[in-house]
């Protein structure tokens, strides 16, 4: 029997790691993002070692795709959906915050709140219906602590951390165990991003000390899911050896 992963956001940084991972622990990966061609791309290079690789366009601040996409999947994926990482989510622009753009404020709060509500609860009945499964939310050291020009994003995040905690309580007597993963500087796209485009301000966020690669948030979420089942890890915050907080470093 063949069990299955969902992760959002799989088109690069953690997610395509994630998916690596997972697929080398045997599992079956339902990976969606907004960039099917990179889809296209990590499904053939996995599709060697993960026993089965659906993968989909889907915008999780959409309802009706994210459902739509959830009630297409084949009934025996459903029966076995064990995992669902919500990874998808990004931060856009640096502001004060009487001077942010309120398009970059939408799409952080509608990608990294929203979305994962609807994510998750397009998902949650499956498991439920098992009286098992395991979610694991990526949130971010800005979900901790907030810091300056990062209101909105550092906002979203700690919902997601709160979140987390109220979900992992309701889902509690359906034996579904509910994760954090909070990293710190990870040199992934997310400053790429961040700073449209700017590759000047992204490489600068990293300059002086090695910051987390997403393999070291995969192989986390790697561990999470392979502990026995009397074992929840409920809430892991992952920085660089040169990072104390979301603010200080130690750079050369």
């Amino acid at each position: 029997m063949v069990k299955y992963a969902f992760i959002t956001g799989a088109s690069s940084g953690f997610g395509t790691a994630i998916a690596s991972v997972l697929a080398k622990e045997g599992y079956g990966l339902i990976l969606t993002a907004r960039r099917l061609n990179r889809l296209k791309e990590l499904k053939e290079t996995l599709s060697g070692i993960s026993p089965d690789i659906i993968i989909g366009s889907v915008d999780v601040r959409d309802p009706l795709a994210v459902n739509t996409w959830v009630d297409l999947l084949p009934a025996e994926v459903k029966k076995n959906l064990e995992i669902l990482v919500n990874n998808a989510g990004l931060a856009a622009g640096r502001a004060p915050i009487d001077q942010g753009d309120v398009s970059d404020w939408e799409q952080m709060i509608d990608t990294n709140l929203t979305g994962l509500l609807y994510v998750s609860k397009a998902v949650i009945p499956l498991m439920k219906s098992r009286q098992s499964g395991k979610i694991i939310n990526i949130t971010s050291i800005a979900g901790k602590e907030a810091y300056s020009q990062g209101n909105v994003y550092c906002a979203t995040k700690a919902a997601v951390d709160h979140l987390t905690k109220a979900m992992r309580i309701d889902l509690l007597p359906y034996g579904i165990k509910v994760s954090a993963i909070a990293p710190g500087a990870a040199e992934t796209e997310f400053s790429l991003v961040r700073f449209k485009g700017n590759s000047d301000q992204a490489d600068a966020v990293y300059k002086g000390y090695t910051p987390l690669q997403a393999k070291d948030i995969a192989e986390t979420v790697q561990f999470i899911v392979t502990r026995p089942p009397h074992v929840c890890i409920q809430d892991l915050i992952i920085m660089p050896s040169a990072q104390a907080s979301a603010t200080i470093f130690n750079k050369d």
